[in-house]
């Protein structure tokens, strides 16, 4: 174990007019310091609905409006519908994706939008009656259900970004695998990854277990086909940090004959301080990774819950790292 993982890179689908390109309707381009960051770890496809179907830049503003057919795409300046170009090219655009990791939407959008898409009465002046997904970010959510899928917005919470992260890593981890394709591709894969569903979900880990145990000798394109939608159901929600705990435990229990007796109380006082609330899991995970590069145990070494994405992407505040302005002495 060298400490440090090799990457493979997600591909992620993002709203093109997010640190990409100047295509938002009045021109402008999104700062993300969270896209950003991740570009050069990531593989992304970038997309603007609205410029693909012609509308221009800038462009007059479109909205969703609520009419007895249903729900319209509408530009009220000209009046015209443009739902039917949308939703043909929403769905020819899906067609068409490699197999992806995630997606990243710019949020309120009447079309790339996953949620909180205002909902008008009419196409003039109105005050709105309702929210939910854009045209194109109701495809996604319908087609890629279960998948990681955030906006702008709410990725700017760093608990919200990691959690992204680590799914969107470990799934370009097993699209690798599978276009591996083998029995020894899958079963590496969830070696190497038990820990990590261990936080996520215990019931998630024994389904995957016994998928990968294969006692019918199925082939392996059935095991990889049976085992991804569990996979992605079973890491939508973060893991409790009571979890992580467990996790922390497990992993110090397969260490304890390798450390002494003052490191296991050290450790066990820095668990209890995660436990409150006054330490970091990454400081936990960062003396257990010390240890077992001491120790070499082979059983922990390739864990992925160590280092579940590049250490570039991870962020803290500036008060965390003890790099925030200088204090002023009085």
């Amino acid at each position: 174990m060298t400490g440090k993982r090799i990457f493979q890179k997600p591909v992620v689908v993002v709203s093109r007019c997010i640190e990409f390109d100047h295509v938002r309707y009045n021109g402008d381009m999104i700062t993300s310091h969270a896209v950003s960051s991740m570009k050069p770890h990531i593989t992304f496809i970038p997309i603007c609905p609205e410029v693909e179907i012609g509308l221009g830049i800038p462009r007059d503003t479109i909205r969703i409006v609520l009419t007895e057919e249903g729900e319209r795409l509408i530009q009220p300046s000209t009046e015209r519908d443009l739902t039917d170009e949308m939703s043909t090219f929403c769905s020819s655009f899906l067609d068409s994706l490699p197999t992806v990791d995630g997606f990243i939407m710019k949020n309120k959008s009447p079309t790339s939008g996953i949620s909180e898409v205002k909902r008008y009465p009419s196409a003039g002046k109105s005050a709105p009656i309702g929210k939910g997904p854009g045209f194109f970010g109701r495809m996604i959510l319908d087609r890629y259900t279960d998948y990681p899928i955030e906006d702008e917005g709410r990725i700017r919470n760093r608990r919200i970004r990691e959690h992204f992260l680590t799914r969107i890593f470990c799934l370009a981890d097993l699209r690798a695998a599978e276009e591996k394709g083998t029995m020894q591709a899958i079963i590496r894969f969830h070696t190497e990854n038990k820990l990590l569903f261990m936080a996520y979900s215990q019931p998630m880990l024994r389904k995957l277990g016994a998928i990968v145990g294969n006692r019918e000798r199925q082939p392996a394109a059935d095991i990889f086909s049976q085992y991804r939608p569990i996979l992605l159901s079973g890491m939508r929600r973060a893991p409790r940090f009571t979890s992580e705990i467990n996790v922390a435990l497990h992993s110090f229990g397969h260490l304890k004959k390798s450390i002494s007796r003052d490191e296991k109380a050290f450790f066990l006082d820095e668990l209890e301080s995660y436990r409150q609330g006054r330490a970091p899991l990454s400081g936990l995970k960062t003396l257990l990774r010390a240890w077992i590069l001491r120790s070499g145990t082979p059983e922990l070494a390739e864990q992925t819950w160590f280092a579940p994405y590049p250490d570039p992407l991870m962020t803290l505040e500036p008060e965390d790292t003890e790099r925030g302005r200088d204090m002023e002495v009085t």
